[in-house]
């Protein structure tokens, strides 16, 4: 009787390979032999991968040793998978595309294998930049050509040969791009500018990484964001599908540029202190088979489940089978890849939720319940997490065998407990996921509520309602929002006007008041309440007046909207200037403070009736008046820390479009002993309508100053 009770006291077990997670969060203790499990599906093929390849790193080099590559002797080794084929050769425009030659040799588990000797003055016997495929006998006697998986090189066809299908190209410059400068090493806070380089020049046209490079990494510095996350890279052949419907892996988009002139932009960004993200796709692939990895070798089971398991049907793409070997090769490969041949400085994964899930997330919602994630009976893709957790086991080991930092982010809307907690606490080793919640309650507020009916309560509760030690990307809005079918918040804020009141030279009206001052009120707010890490998407900052649609059939293949106007904000007359300042100054003032990348505010007070927000954060003072028209003088603020504050940031200032109203220069604020609002101490402000306040103490601001 007293060892049952010894063991109920004791609690459930708890498997020390998790024990630290589950220290982190009581709630979890259930849950503690499923998480273990769970960790123990991918330390096993940890093990494997040490036992047979070496090191998880060394099996990601296999980049190195699939698909074509030139050996010392310029003799050229093509190495491919494809277990269903009975025969393969080599065709392309250096043998004439005839099928007898360059016949490969089939060795065990599906590999195919050949070696081309250089021509007879000692090149390449393929020479760079032309067309080349793999061309297979299938067992019924099918003859397939296909593009190979890890080809570094697709292209379009001239317009000439009414062609959309991609090909092929072999990938071997006289000169390629020598790194210069380091990466940056990994910043205290992490601030985000998510970029399209298609999309990132004022002609309707499609930008280069050369123009990108000339012309927008400079932005990104002067507005003070330290970090790119570049969309659209690995190739895909449809230009509308935002990169998403990836068809060659390996290929950084030849619609951009060269892979030399991509290197160069990240080199270039390094030198200005800038980290590069990758937005990776491995969470589906395009269905094209022509220029895809779709039916490779013939079968739709190669890298993909079979059948319907291997479809997503509502984003008409093939679902990798991530137990498979070769598919894990190809897919940690395709990381090491990037990380190595590019310098990126790690990744952000999309599409983690339906990576995540049997039902892809589709049709789910999630309530938080810990059963949802975490029972055995959930409805998890073991196989898919297994794969994520290698895969930020890869940037791990890359990180240290590398002496950099590596930064993962998912792309999770479902909250899954331990997804940013490391691998060796149990977690699934996520640096940040984004919080996808935050754009969709501003978007329902704008699109449902008047001014006067915002609910302050709701408001913090939605920014600060995050997983206790899992960090977070805060956004008000990304590409999603700026697509065509969604409204930006500037938009949502002011589209009735902003194509005929944006000019200093007309009166402000109401709606481009309003919407000047809650834009800015709505990303501060964002940025220090609603997690660890801030991105905004490009030319959202300075309030773009455009939304984002690429060229397509239903819209007669236009550009006009598949670009950003960067050009306004060098317009002295127009006011998106104003939104610009802002952006700058709220992220430079980050930079010098640090907000982010700390324990989370608190907030002590949420006042409905005044539309009045205070909080704390690293030791400053943030304080929000939404009030469309109530000002107010001597409120009462509740403080932790004694001394005097004064303003760091104002956002009714006149050089980011304010009505300026406080003189900075005379406002300090003396604490008062009082208790207040569950602080220590007060002070009193004057903090007018629709303004953004933010406050230090004075000994900071002059240690800061010196």
């Amino acid at each position: 009787m007293s060892e049952s009770k010894e063991v109920a006291r004791s609690g459930p077990y708890v498997p020390p390979s998790v024990k630290a997670v589950v220290d982190l969060d009581g709630y979890l203790t259930p849950f503690a032999e499923e998480i273990a499990y769970r960790r123990k599906l991918a330390d096993d093929w940890l093990a494997k991968l040490n036992g047979h390849e070496g090191s998880i790193l060394k099996f990601a080099d296999s980049y190195k040793v699939m698909g074509l590559h030139v050996q010392k002797d310029n003799s050229i080794r093509y190495r491919e998978y494809a277990p269903n084929a009975v025969s393969a050769c080599v065709i392309g425009d250096f043998n004439n595309w005839e099928h007898d030659k360059n016949v490969m040799n089939k060795e065990d588990f599906g590999f195919f294998d050949i070696t081309i000797p250089p021509n007879s003055d000692g090149s390449p016997a393929i020479p760079h930049d032309s067309r080349v495929k793999v061309y297979f006998t299938l067992p019924s006697g099918e003859k397939i050509a296909r593009i190979p998986p890890y080809i570094t090189r697709a292209t379009k066809p001239p317009k000439e040969y009414n062609n959309s299908t991609y090909e092929a190209r072999f990938w071997n410059p006289t000169e390629t791009h020598k790194f210069k400068n380091a990466r940056p090493p990994l910043p205290e806070s992490l601030r985000i500018y998510e970029s399209h380089v298609g999309i990132s020049t004022p002609e309707p046209r499609i930008g280069t990484y050369k123009e990108f490079t000339k012309n927008v990494l400079p932005i990104i510095r002067d507005l003070g964001y330290n970090t790119v996350q570049l969309m659209s890279i690995m190739e895909h052949a449809y230009y509308a599908s935002f990169g998403y419907q990836v068809t060659s892996f390996f290929a950084a988009s030849s619609r951009f540029g060269t892979p030399e002139d991509l290197k160069e932009l990240i080199d270039t960004a390094h030198g200005m202190g800038l980290r590069v993200l990758l937005d990776v796709v491995h969470s589906h692939a395009s269905k094209n088979v022509e220029d895809g990895l779709n039916m490779f070798d013939g079968t739709d089971y190669c890298y993909f489940h079979s059948g319907g398991k291997g479809n997503h049907d509502q984003w008409d793409s093939r679902l990798f089978n991530y137990g498979n070997y070769e598919t894990l090769r190809f897919l940690l490969s395709n990381l090491k890849y990037y990380l190595e041949e590019f310098q990126f400085d790690g990744f952000r994964f999309d599409g983690v939720t339906s990576m995540l899930y049997l039902h892809h997330g589709v049709g789910s919602g999630f309530s938080g319940d810990y059963n949802e994630y975490l029972s055995p009976f959930a409805p998890v893709d073991k196989e898919a997490l297994t794969y994520l957790m290698l895969a930020n086991d890869l940037c791990t080991e890359y990180a240290k065998a590398n002496h950099c930092g590596i930064t993962t982010i998912a792309e999770d809307v479902s909250g899954y407990p331990t997804l940013c907690r490391p691998r060796i606490e149990g977690g699934v080793g996520f640096d940040y996921r984004l919080a996808m919640s935050l754009p969709d309650m501003w978007i329902k507020i704008l699109k449902h509520q008047q001014d006067e009916d915002w609910d302050m309560e709701k408001i913090c509760y939605t920014l600060a309602n995050r997983r206790y030690k899992e960090k977070c990307v805060a956004y008000a809005e990304s590409h999603d929002q700026a697509l065509v079918g969604d409204k930006t918040l500037a938009f949502w804020l002011m589209d009735a006007e902003m194509y005929t009141n944006m000019s200093v030279l007309t009166p402000m009206t109401p709606v481009i008041d309003r919407g000047i001052q809650l834009h800015k009120m709505i990303r501060l707010i964002t940025q220090v309440l609603g997690g660890e890490a801030y991105l905004n998407f490009e030319g959202n900052e300075f309030g773009h007046p455009e939304w984002l649609d690429f060229p397509r059939q239903g819209n007669g293949e236009s550009y006009w909207y598949a670009r950003r106007q960067f050009n306004l904000i060098k317009d002295d007359l127009l006011r998106y200037k104003f939104l610009y300042q802002f952006d700058k100054a709220m992220n430079t003032t980050e930079a010098k403070y640090t907000w982010l990348n700390c324990d989370p505010a608190y907030v002590s007070l949420k006042h409905g009736g005044d539309k009045v927000i205070v909080f704390e954060r690293n030791n400053k003072i943030f304080i929000f008046n939404f009030h469309p028209t109530n000002s107010y003088a001597e409120y009462r603020v509740g403080v932790e820390n004694s001394g005097v504050y004064r303003i760091i940031l104002n956002s009714d200032a006149e050089e980011f479009g304010g009505h300026n109203r406080i003189d900075e220069e005379k406002s300090r604020f003396f604490t008062t002993d009082f208790r207040w609002n569950n602080r220590s101490n007060y002070i009193q402000v004057y903090i007018p309508s629709r303004v953004a306040l933010v406050l230090a103490l004075e000994g900071e601001i002059e240690e800061k100053s010196n």
